[in-house]
């Protein structure tokens, strides 16, 4: 059988954001900008950069101007070209040009499974990527591209996790897992725990918003029986995924930001900044001379 090739992912992005209210009454959570980007665009870039040529967003009501960020903007363009700024028009174009980009709308908010599922269509039947663009994640090559390596070592699921301290497992979902027997940044998922209890943990790897998923993921979610309102649960999905297929958690070498939380969006705006190739010296400079 032949080598399968991640070539799709999929940005889940229907969420009403009500964590960032009211700036997101009107604005997508997604297109708040971290730095001088919306955080959608992060995930788009993160996807590229993995080797991905088509990205399906999946959209709700009201998420229209991620569409226009994505599309050219003749007005905008014929403005910057005017005033001679090369270097701005460069920028509005590019963004265009990141990648094939598809929209699906998610008609009701019915859990992150449902999500995954309203792209199946346009996945077809081959492996994806999910990258959940809440969760920022600072790696080198970025932290999809180091699971697509891992992908194509395994052929199989993977899911991206990171080693979390005491308690703070009982936030995530969590892995039982064995350790991988020759690849020290693999393990071998036995099942998962949705926010296990403190002392309850089968371990301390936590899964983050990173997935290598394989079509019969598809099946699997639509098998589910819908849990609290009505919603459909990727990790369940899984659950079911491991009878019949390997499912491997990844330990990427990076930092992530939780940018679904007011104080992780603030801690990486911050710490985004200062590695700003732009603004990085002039806003540490500026940094050092407050007083907080």
């Amino acid at each position: 059988m032949s080598q399968q090739k991640i070539r799709k992912a999929v940005i889940p992005a229907a969420g009403y954001g009500t964590r960032f209210l009211p700036a997101t009454k009107a604005t997508p959570k997604e297109m708040l900008p971290l730095v001088d980007k919306p955080l959608i665009q992060y995930a788009v870039e993160e996807a590229v950069a993995a080797g991905c040529t088509d990205i399906i967003i999946v959209t709700g009501r009201g998420k229209t101007t991620m569409e226009d960020h994505f599309d050219r903007s003749p007005e905008l363009e014929e403005a910057v070209r005017k005033k001679g700024r090369a270097d701005l028009l460069n920028i509005a174009i590019s963004v265009a040009k990141l990648a094939r980009i598809s929209y699906v709308r998610q008609p009701e908010a019915l859990g992150l499974g449902h999500a995954v599922l309203m792209a199946r269509q346009m996945v077809g039947d081959e492996p994806f990527a999910v990258i959940l663009p809440d969760d920022i994640v600072d790696a080198k090559g970025g932290c999809l591209a180091q699971m697509v390596g891992a992908f194509d070592e395994t052929q199989s699921t993977i899911l991206g996790t990171e080693m979390v301290e005491g308690d703070a497992i009982s936030m995530y979902g969590c892995l039982d897992c064995t350790n991988h027997p020759t690849n020290p940044q693999l393990v071998s998922v036995k099942n998962l725990v949705e926010k296990p209890k403190p002392g309850e943990a089968p371990s301390q790897n936590a899964i983050i918003g990173r997935y290598i998923l394989t079509p019969r993921i598809f099946e699997m979610i639509e098998q589910l029986t819908p849990g609290s309102g009505g919603e459909l649960q990727l990790t369940d999905a899984i659950k079911a995924l491991l009878q019949f297929e390997k499912v491997y958690g990844f330990h990427y070498v990076g930092k992530r930001y939780d940018a679904g939380d007011k104080l992780g969006f603030l801690k990486a705006t911050v710490e985004l900044a200062l590695k700003h190739d732009g603004l990085g010296s002039a806003f540490r400079e500026w940094l050092k001379t407050q007083t907080f």
